[in-house]
């Protein structure tokens, strides 16, 4: 009798211990391949959008903080920065042009002069050869300013001027 106890103490102890296996692994499902235990339909619909979104406004932010300084800047110091293509200048009797070492001055209409202070003023590309202070820049040809602080004049109202690099207006 002592050994049907002891498989009977055995079995039951191994049917408790099954039917609380069992009821374990239902419980702790991990989900599917489409949806586990972190849920893709969470990650996908919500956390993504709402972090998509908040990297939205930051950059938004940011760009228009951007945009603000460098119109605040343009409006206090008169410069303006091309972006590497030219940009349309009208010079009227009187203004000046000033750029920065590299600047190139396109003549496209009126009577413009060079202003420098010492050798060289501006250099022609177009011919290769160098204006000195007070010389006239000829129609289409292509001028570049190799030391800071070189500037053209217009002598005349309405001068033409294709513009590439930063350059000062006064």
């Amino acid at each position: 009798m002592k050994k049907n106890r002891w498989m009977l103490r055995m079995a039951v102890l191994l049917l408790i211990s099954a039917v609380m296996t069992l009821t374990v692994s239902v419980a702790a499902a991990p989900g599917t391949n489409e949806d586990p235990l972190v849920t893709l339909s969470y990650l996908s619909q919500n956390f993504m959008n709402e972090l998509l979104g908040r990297v939205d406004e930051k950059i938004a932010q940011r760009n228009d903080q951007v945009v603000q300084k460098l119109s605040e800047k343009s409006e206090l110091e008169g410069t303006i920065l091309s972006n590497g293509t030219f940009a349309v200048v009208r010079l009227n009797q009187g203004q000046t042009l000033t750029g920065d070492m590299g600047c190139e001055v396109l003549l496209r209409g009126g009577d413009v002069t060079c202003v420098a202070d010492s050798y060289p003023g501006l250099v022609d590309q177009t011919t290769s050869e160098v204006l000195g202070n007070g010389g006239a820049l000829v129609v289409n040809h292509l001028y570049m300013m190799t030391v800071a602080g070189r500037a053209v004049t217009s002598a005349a109202d309405n001068a033409v001027l294709l513009v590439r690099g930063t350059y000062t207006i006064e």
